[in-house]
């Protein structure tokens, strides 16, 4: 059997191994020269010239085991998920009009259906782009113009703003409401018959994935239906260790890569069950684990530290793996959870533009306050801004390659992530000589004052272990004198005392005096993007908007709910 090349790059200049008809993804990759280096020295990353990764995706287990449960509902059974995805791909290409190529959005909560539909688009050989149901009409339709969308499948609750959006030639297909075209009535008249496959290559698109920032130009992350298959065949596999009995359950929606993985891309590689939830917070992921005997949870750290406070009403016996990512883990967090479940949280930190988790550790590699060792398939140093490698203890730039790599969709940004081969993430590290990587700070989250080199986290870190603060973020503001001076945001548990002097107090003996916030902010929760990502770019235009009036005295509060 041919596969791909394990040293170079797939040779995206052969446009006669796509089975795309409609060509624009392919036609938009960056050009070759600008991809990072892609490694394929794992042996189980090396895949056919052509391949579909729905396909693969729901070949061979029994079709009798549950793939998908809900908190209302019988489960889904792989023989039925395999049944609903043929019949929606019949649908999509037999009555919507749908080719190899076509970009398809799919919007709306957490739902079996919306798994469903996604197979069903990479299965007829389209390109998902999957979006959050938090997402306003004109972020819907900046990232419509940017992949050039043509068909959307839209939960009915969801699809207002999606019409409000008015996207040009957009054909838009609802599914669980009660029209005569509605796409759950439309796939009772299918075809019984399976749907085969589209033949398409392994380096064709198979999704379009747009970073959740909080600032700027959305950017569209282009996957190859072996990219899908490699964050399985890598984390999942040599990290995680999912068993066929194991149910998943998590957080992120699935507009989002974290949850794309966790909740089906994962369990489905290995013939495991997944718990979807539309709503999917701390207070419903606790009964949720205790009802259905979740067994591996996917979710960010600041659930992790907000299920502490409950945990005693719930039962967690039945978790066995606990899986953070999406911003910084502190150490505290993980000593708390592990002293109250016995369980070790698997910390890891992964990219839209890379797909998943690409450092990690399980079991005894764990080494709390670290992020971990580079999953086996993916390589990472630590760099300076020339790109030259810096010495063991020294923070730099993180940079990775492996079996996936950026690229984004026509977008000039392409050379800022990718440099001399490696994807530069925009995450400031700090590598041991045993190889461990621990975070130091977003590039963009280092504070310079007074000369001194500040990581807003480790301030971050001391304020958590203060036993009234639940949450906090820490951020640089401008200021003549110092360059810039630390600015902290805390979120204090219910009841307790809004005293900026007393927690200066105890960071004084937490940190170095130079690193202590020349002000406290005190707000009734910290801002977040629809997918649970602190938002500190709110933060600092908060606190730039004072930078013209500094404080009193170093004691100085300011109090409020959030910023404006």
């Amino acid at each position: 059997m041919d596969t791909v090349d394990p040293v170079d790059p797939a040779d995206t200049s052969v446009p006669a191994l796509s089975a795309h008809v409609d060509t624009f993804a392919r036609d938009h990759l960056p050009p070759p020269e600008q991809w990072p280096e892609l490694r394929f020295d794992l042996p189980g990353v090396r895949y056919p010239v052509r391949l579909n990764c729905a396909a693969e995706l729901l070949a061979d287990t029994d079709p009798g085991r549950p793939v998908f449960r809900t908190p209302s509902g019988d489960p889904w059974t792989y023989g039925q998920l395999r049944a609903r995805v043929d019949r929606i791909a019949h649908v999509l290409t037999g009555e919507l009009g749908v080719v190899p190529g076509n970009r398809v959005l799919l919007r709306g909560p957490t739902t079996p259906w919306l798994a469903a539909c996604w197979l069903a688009v990479l299965k007829a050989g389209a390109v998902a782009v999957t979006v959050l149901a938090q997402q306003r009409s004109h972020e819907l339709s900046t990232m419509c113009s940017i992949a050039r969308v043509t068909h959307a499948l839209c939960d009915i609750r969801s699809v207002d703003d999606l019409v409000k959006a008015e996207i040009p030639g957009l054909r838009v297909t609802t599914y669980g409401g009660d029209a005569s075209d509605d796409l759950l009535l439309r796939i009772t008249g299918a075809p019984d018959e399976p749907f085969d496959a589209v033949d398409t290559a392994a380096d064709d698109v198979a999704l379009i994935a747009f970073t959740s920032g909080t600032t700027g130009r959305p950017k569209g992350c282009m996957h190859f239906h072996r990219d899908v298959l490699a964050i399985a065949d890598t984390f999942s596999e040599h990290v995680l260790r999912p068993q066929e009995d194991d149910v998943f359950a998590g957080s992120p929606p699935l507009g989002f890569t974290f949850g794309l993985g966790g909740l089906v891309v994962f369990p489905l590689r290995a013939g495991a069950c997944s718990l979807l939830l539309e709503q999917a917070g701390p207070k419903q992921l606790l009964p949720a684990i205790a009802e259905h005997r979740v067994s591996v949870l996917f979710t960010a750290p600041t659930a992790y530290r907000a299920m502490l406070a409950e945990l005693d009403d719930h039962d967690t016996g039945s978790l066995r793996r606990c899986v953070s990512a999406g911003e910084n883990l502190p150490t505290a967090t993980w000593r708390d959870w592990h002293g109250r479940t016995g369980l070790r949280i698997i910390n890891g930190i992964g990219a839209t533009e890379l797909l998943h988790i690409f450092i990690s550790a399980a079991d005894g590699q764990i080494r709390p306050g670290t992020t971990g060792l580079p999953v086996p398939g993916w390589h990472a140093r630590v760099v300076d801004a020339e790109g030259t490698p810096v010495p063991d203890g020294e923070p730099g730039l993180l940079a990775v390659r492996g079996p996936v790599g950026c690229r984004y969709l026509a977008d000039p940004r392409q050379r800022e992530y990718v440099r001399g081969g490696w994807n530069i993430t925009g995450d400031t590290y700090v590598r041991d000589p045993d190889g461990y990587f621990s975070y130091v700070a977003r590039a963009d989250d280092m504070i310079i004052s007074a000369g001194y080199n500040i990581a807003g986290p480790e301030v971050e870190e001391a304020l958590l272990r203060h036993p009234d603060v639940v949450e906090t973020a820490v951020v640089g503001r401008s200021d003549e004198a110092r360059g810039q001076v630390v600015v902290a945001y805390a979120v204090l548990k219910e009841g307790a005392r809004r005293d900026a002097e007393a927690l200066r107090a105890f960071l004084k003996s937490e940190l170095a005096p130079y690193k202590c916030p020349r002000e406290i902010v005190f707000l009734d929760a910290l801002p977040r993007t629809a997918t649970g990502k602190l938002q500190r770019f709110r933060l600092r235009e908060e606190a730039g908007a004072d930078a013209l009036s500094p404080p009193a005295s170093e004691g100085d509060v300011s109090a409020g709910g959030g910023p404006k």
